[in-house]
């Protein structure tokens, strides 16, 4: 069945985006194949992430790995023509692997996914961490424990994955040399070109709005955007006391490498006391206070936006 499987454990290269402490630094990758992909949608693709910022991304429509903004800008990251090379030999092996799994269960026809994440990262305190796993229609299938060393697997099929890969020892140093030693050299060599854009700091913007609905509350929102990175406090208040909200703080990525979030109040039709949107991020020398005053404005539709000084 997963003969083939063998070549990943040379192939594969740094999973998934996460807060990052600062001082930490990581480099990651994922891996998504589709036996049957949507009309649109790549059947493989591969993208890279430098802590929480997408870094690169390949597909098997493309066949090219290409940096993402602001990486593109960074001379000497990396050899983009050889990426490619790269990523479309993981293509063909991650690919097959898909269907010698499909093939195990017997189920050649059916649409499935297969999914490999894994990284390393380097802390403050010079430390340093690790993780390869993979899942197989969203279920964990086999993953890597550098400290045994040995493959753990997580669904039937994967017995035969971990026997085969467990066969020569040599397949289990390499996947633990490769945690170890060469995913944070790697990552200590995109450092040195590009450290600048994960350390830097993008203080929020921030716009209020109020809106009524027939026969309903009125409803003010806090839009927080454009901030990097990534954490971000929001809440309201009225007259120094916290406003519950109608909404929970969801960060999301705004597309160009910062982020959005808001916060949202209902305050009954009769109510028209200012109130406060508090913004607290790292970025900023002390939180923001941006005063909401019905007075000052039409009403329902009406809205300010205060830019970070």
């Amino acid at each position: 069945m997963v003969s083939v499987l063998l070549p990943l454990l040379f192939l594969l290269g740094p999973a998934v985006p996460q807060e990052t402490p600062a001082g930490h630094y990581s480099l990651s990758f994922l891996y998504t194949g589709l036996s049957k992909p949507s009309v649109g949608f790549p059947s493989f693709q591969a993208i890279a992430y430098l802590n929480d910022q997408p870094f690169f991304r390949y597909d098997s429509v493309s066949r090219k790995a290409e940096p993402l903004d602001p990486w593109g800008q960074v001379e000497g990251m990396e050899d983009w023509e050889k990426e490619s090379q790269l990523q479309k030999a993981r293509e063909d092996i991650f690919m097959e692997t898909l269907k010698n799994i499909m093939d195990y269960y017997k189920d050649g026809k059916g649409s499935h996914t297969f999914q490999g994440v894994f990284g390393c990262e380097l802390r403050s305190d010079r430390s340093s961490g690790a993780f390869w796993r993979y899942a197989y229609d969203g279920q964990d299938f086999i993953e890597f424990n550098k400290e045994i060393p040995a493959w753990v697997p997580l669904d039937p099929a994967a017995q035969n994955v971990k026997q085969t890969w467990e066969r020569e020892a040599v397949y289990v140093q390499r996947a633990k040399a490769y945690l170890e030693e060469e995913c944070p050299g790697m990552l200590q060599r995109y450092l040195q070109h590009g450290q600048k854009y994960l350390d830097r700091r993008d203080a929020p913007a921030v716009s209020l709005s109020s809106h009524t609905a027939p026969g309903s509350t009125r409803t003010l929102k806090c839009l927080a955007y454009d901030f990097y990175p990534r954490e971000i406090r929001l809440h309201w208040t009225q007259d120094g006391a916290m406003q519950e909200s109608k909404s929970g703080e969801l960060v999301l990525p705004s597309g160009n490498g910062t982020y959005q979030s808001w916060v949202v109040v209902g305050v009954p039709p009769q109510d028209t006391a200012p109130h406060t949107c508090h913004v607290e991020h790292i970025s900023l020398a002390q939180p923001l206070a941006v005063l909401w005053d019905e007075r000052r404005g039409a009403g329902a539709g009406w809205d300010m936006e205060t830019q970070p000084q």
